[in-house]
């Protein structure tokens, strides 16, 4: 997909592909010849617990830092349900399409349900699980123990403050956990109108603040907001192979992503500037080049429709993914503004 110097593309590809923000490269310099324990037991690691805590307004949340994304979701998931038990997500969610089958590797039935632009539908749920409790044999049949969404989506998409209580309120009535997978958590809280970090606290059971595609070099944090998570976590997390001997690498960048500089959380000024680039992206491809949406995406995800002719020509100066094919002379591609992308990229792109 790269057919120029990598000098010289703009890259969109993913909000992954760059190393670390430059103030979360600092703190780690800064902080890199002061010894510490190992595990997450080191001062800077339990200084970010309490950055992000105060964040979620939830002062009593029990908080672990992990290698990565994947990692997170297979130990969770795998650590929150019984053996017989499995996880209903949308049929576009990350841990059942872009994850290897991490989470059925470690025994758990990953539970498909209609997408509806990326983001499950409570009636959906609702019905599934009425069928499944009126069927006589479900006790033959894999237990429905969790629900798993992602904020934003898979394609950029929001859950409201009003989905997300429906969401709850099902899962209270079915006696499920709800389980928010944050990897693009940032973009999203950016981009909502009405979801806030202390909002999504209250609703979710457990969720995590995504490092790795938020400006980070590696890490996520799991944050059981009611201070509930199951005993012996340390030991549920090495086992899974998602705990860094040197668990203050991520200590130390979430430290630095909680850490206020101006008005905001560094966490959240990634956020707003990958939005505000996402959107000016936007005005380029849909008003300057006549280009419309695969799907109307507010987050840092921007997904267009592009005339199959043109593809060869904009990879001449830009990196972007191939999503789908739209018809037979159309095809959706995806662009992917993150921290490490700049104003100077897009007057370039207006540019070109």
């Amino acid at each position: 997909m790269q057919s120029q110097d990598k000098e010289t593309m703009i890259h969109l590809e993913s909000d992954y592909n760059n190393g670390a923000h430059e103030a979360v490269l600092r703190h780690l310099m800064e902080t890199n010849s002061e010894p510490s324990q190992s595990y997450g037991d080191d001062a800077f690691s339990e200084h970010a617990r309490m950055l992000i805590r105060g964040a979620c307004h939830t002062h009593n949340a029990q908080i672990w830092f992990l290698a990565g994304g994947t990692q997170t979701n297979a130990t969770i998931i795998d650590c929150l349900l019984q053996p017989y038990e499995g996880v209903l997500c949308a049929d576009t969610a990350h841990i059942n399409v872009h994850e290897s089958g991490a989470v059925e590797f470690t025994g758990h039935k990953v539970i498909a349900l209609p997408s509806h632009e990326g983001k499950l539908d409570v009636a959906d749920v609702k019905a599934w699980l009425k069928a499944y409790y009126a069927d006589d044999t479900a006790e033959h049949m894999v237990r429905p123990g969790m629900v798993y969404i992602t904020f934003p989506t898979e394609l950029g998409t929001l859950y409201t403050k009003v989905e997300l209580e429906e969401l709850r309120d099902t899962c209270k009535q079915y006696d499920l956990l709800l389980y928010v997978d944050g990897a693009r958590l940032a973009y999203g809280l950016a981009a909502s109108k009405d979801v806030t970090l202390p909002l999504l606290a209250q609703m979710a059971d457990v969720f995590y603040i995504g490092g790795t595609k938020c400006g980070a070099l590696c890490g996520e944090a799991v944050v059981f907001p009611r201070g509930d998570a199951p005993a012996h976590m340390l030991s549920r997390i090495k086992q899974h192979g998602a705990l860094l001997a040197k668990s203050r690498v991520v200590g130390v960048q979430f430290e630095a992503l909680f850490t206020t500089y101006g008005t905001e959380p560094l966490y959240m000024e990634i956020g707003r500037n990958a939005v505000a680039l996402a959107m000016r992206l936007r005005r380029i491809f849909v008003e300057k080049k006549g280009y419309r949406p695969y799907i109307d995406s507010p987050t840092n995800q921007q997904f267009y429709v592009i005339p199959n002719e043109d593809l060869e020509c904009l990879r001449q100066s830009i990196g972007f993914e191939v999503w789908c094919p739209v018809d037979e002379h159309h095809t959706a591609c995806r662009f992917v503004t993150s921290w490490a992308t700049t104003e100077k990229d897009l007057d370039e792109i207006l540019k070109d």
